[in-house]
């Protein structure tokens, strides 16, 4: 074999007379660059390791956590509305807010204690109890807190008892759980409380609704108007109430703070009928079915509260999971649901004790504010949560 140069080719001279051409030096370097570079160059999109990381689902959002904004009612830190001096409420829980026909946000709280009050929880009996106590606000800047303009009152700086008990039963006390008006009238739903069990767990004589006629200053409780402790009423026995699409839709749950949560709807001019609320069964809407309602949130539901959001476009519920000692936040298109599973927004491990959770009605966007207790101390504070991250 031999080989001879022509026209910068290396020419190849076989023994048997045939030829083969290679590229020069440089040419052959030049192409074995190109086709390195071109198999390394491979678009993202077709790399297999990059493909994968693709097909895996989009991580979720952060959940929002509450943050503390400030006191609303009792003693401590962040104290706007020095209840104690201005309406002896030493000490109070709950917080239940709705828009009052009078244009103003009402607040009620539950067992309300003054002069001699303990320091830490409910109690003693001595301490100027009140089974239940009314704040009014007309504040709209809540970045510092929710101011109370009044409250109810029986004498000059004395917050008064605005639903009072019932003669006739063994009761211990008389606790509002949700609120709201129509034509002119105030409404209240509130439990009959027979006695107080273990933690979370309680027995009620019945559930009722209660109206006023005169901006919240007397309360009627129509025996007409209750909901009795046994069959489809237990079910009944704590409530939230919102008033949406023609209707007053009321979310129940039993005593205590384990169940599930039913749900019934009702004309507003019709609230103190019982006989006149639809329930939410198995395939949709029966006029006085209570016995026949489903559940449409699983439990443990503790000290319900719900709205519509309008930047969710979707139905928002806070309440106690005492099972996790944490304040959850559920959301559904419709409110017979289904519902999401409870994402934590407080903590009992950073707030001891929380429970009562209660939605502002004038915040229903991106940021809500609600009334949340604290057992020790025993007060109520106001609460921020942007809702953006809520599933």
């Amino acid at each position: 074999m031999k080989t001879e140069r022509a026209h910068g080719e290396v020419i190849v001279l076989s023994a048997s007379g045939g030829r083969r051409r290679r590229a020069a030096r440089g040419i052959l370097l030049a192409v074995c660059v190109a086709l390195v570079a071109a198999a390394a160059w491979v678009p993202a999109r077709a790399r297999p390791a990059d493909r994968a990381r693709a097909q895996e689902p989009p991580r979720p959002a952060p959940v929002p956590r509450a943050e503390v904004v400030a006191l609303v009612a009792g003693q401590g830190d962040g104290d706007v509305n020095r209840t104690r001096d201005r309406f002896a409420v030493h000490a109070t829980d709950l917080g239940v807010m709705w828009h009052d026909s009078l244009g103003r946000v009402a607040v009620a709280f539950g067992d309300t204690f003054g002069e001699g009050w303990g320091g830490t929880g409910a109690g003693p009996a001595t301490a100027d109890w009140r089974f239940n106590t009314l704040a009014h606000s007309t504040d709209t800047d809540l970045r510092d807190g929710m101011r109370i303009d009044s409250m109810v009152t029986d004498r000059p700086g004395h917050a008064a008892q605005v639903l009072p008990g019932d003669a006739s039963a063994r009761e211990v006390t008389v606790i509002p759980t949700a609120g709201v008006s129509a034509g002119g009238r105030d409404f209240l739903f509130y439990m009959s409380v027979r006695e107080w069990g273990p933690p979370g767990h309680w027995v009620t004589n019945y559930a009722g609704m209660a109206f006023s006629d005169d901006g919240g200053r007397s309360w009627t409780k129509p025996a007409t108007a209750r909901r009795p402790a046994q069959g489809g009423g237990s079910n009944f026995q704590m409530g939230a109430l919102v008033r949406r699409e023609g209707y007053v839709h009321l979310f129940g749950t039993p005593s205590g703070r384990f169940g599930d949560a039913h749900l019934a709807r009702v004309a507003p001019e019709r609230l103190l009928e019982p006989a006149a609320y639809e329930y939410w069964i198995a395939s949709g809407w029966r006029t006085g079915a209570p016995d026949d309602a489903v559940p449409v949130m699983p439990g443990p539901v503790g000290e319900l509260s719900v709205q519509y959001n309008t930047h969710l476009h979707k139905w928002l519920a806070l309440h106690l999971d005492e099972t996790r000692a944490a304040i959850v936040a559920r959301t559904a298109t419709h409110p017979a649901g289904p519902w999401s599973a409870g994402q934590v927004v407080v903590d009992g491990a950073e707030h001891p004790g929380l429970y009562g959770a209660f939605l502002h009605p004038a915040t229903t966007g991106v940021e809500v504010h609600f009334t949340m207790s604290r057992w020790d101390p025993y007060h109520v504070v106001l609460m921020r949560l942007n809702v953006d991250g809520l599933s």
